[in-house]
């Protein structure tokens, strides 16, 4: 007669069940702090205790059967600690007699099989991984849990409702308020290609709009170089509606401009300009003395 398990082993395993299956359900360990959490345990604990006491009884059925020998080595060997004869039974040898009684009457090269059954752990790993499989499908299959698509729609949901919460609690940056930054250069490139590049290139060297590398400006309604920009993009230029006016549009916002603003600062001041002879567009306009920032 096999040795069982002892129930607080069943009731630690079911734990470790109930907390991976809440964890893929709920994508967090809040479930930890709920009473449904702690009630699944509870009950799941008096279930492993029922079926432990079945099973003591169904045990004391079976140890009044066995002989006197067999009752002696089935008490020597609950003796020994559980964790004692798992590791033993991990490590077990079969005797020659236990051999020859499951050796398969096949072999090949002078090596012979032995009929031996898996481990009970692989056993219950290959069942809790079938049973997993069929659930996970399931749930990835006819509803929304795991499905990256959905993932990704609710991230970015929450990601617009945090910037809509920001830029609520922040006040929006206007032609008053934008100041130069050197940490804005990187972030204002990136604007400037998707909104601007297509009129004056990407490194503003200009071709169907003006070169801004140089210090000839067509349009120069503010003293500064910094407030200029802003001011071009904002509303726009009198004298070509190409360049129309992409803040009062809605196209692109003031905290936005301020980075591209920044950036053709960084061409402009900080950076040579790009000559005709190297690719840039003629200057256009009158050559313009800004004001320092």
């Amino acid at each position: 007669m096999k040795q069982r398990t002892p129930v607080v082993v069943n009731i630690l395993i079911i734990i470790g069940l109930l907390i991976v299956f809440y964890y893929l359900f709920v994508q967090s360990y809040a479930f930890l702090g709920s009473p449904y959490f702690w009630g699944t345990v509870v009950i799941a604990g008096i279930l492993a205790y029922i079926h432990s006491a079945i099973g003591d009884l169904i045990e004391n059925n079976k140890f009044k059967k066995l002989s006197a020998e067999e009752k002696a080595a089935y008490l020597a060997e609950k003796k020994i600690p559980f964790l004692k004869r798992m590791y033993d039974a991990a490590f077990k040898k079969q005797s020659a007699a236990e051999e020859k009684d499951i050796l398969i009457d096949h072999g090949f090269d002078g090596i012979m099989e032995l009929d031996n059954q898996l481990p009970k752990w692989w056993v219950g790993l290959f069942y809790f991984g079938t049973a997993f499989c069929i659930v996970y499908i399931c749930a990835y299959s006819f509803t929304n849990f795991a499905h990256p698509l959905s993932e990704y729609e609710q991230e970015y949901k929450e990601q617009l409702a945090s910037i809509a919460e920001y830029e609520k609690s922040q006040p929006p940056v206007t032609i008053e308020t934008a100041k130069y930054s050197a940490d804005n250069i990187a972030e204002g490139k990136e604007l400037f290609k998707t909104n601007c590049a297509s009129c004056h290139k990407e490194d503003g060297s200009g071709g169907i709009g003006p070169n801004l590398t140089d210090n000839y400006w067509i349009n120069q309604p503010e003293k500064t170089l910094f407030k200029n920009v802003f001011h071009m993009d904002w509303n726009g230029s009198p004298n070509n509606p190409t360049m129309r006016a992409f803040g009062k549009n809605g196209e692109v916002s003031g905290a936005e401009i301020e980075k591209i603003a920044a950036y053709v600062y960084h061409i402009n001041q900080e950076m040579p300009p790009v000559t005709p002879a190297q690719g840039g567009a003629a200057p256009q306009g009158t050559e313009a003395h800004w004001e320092k920032e």
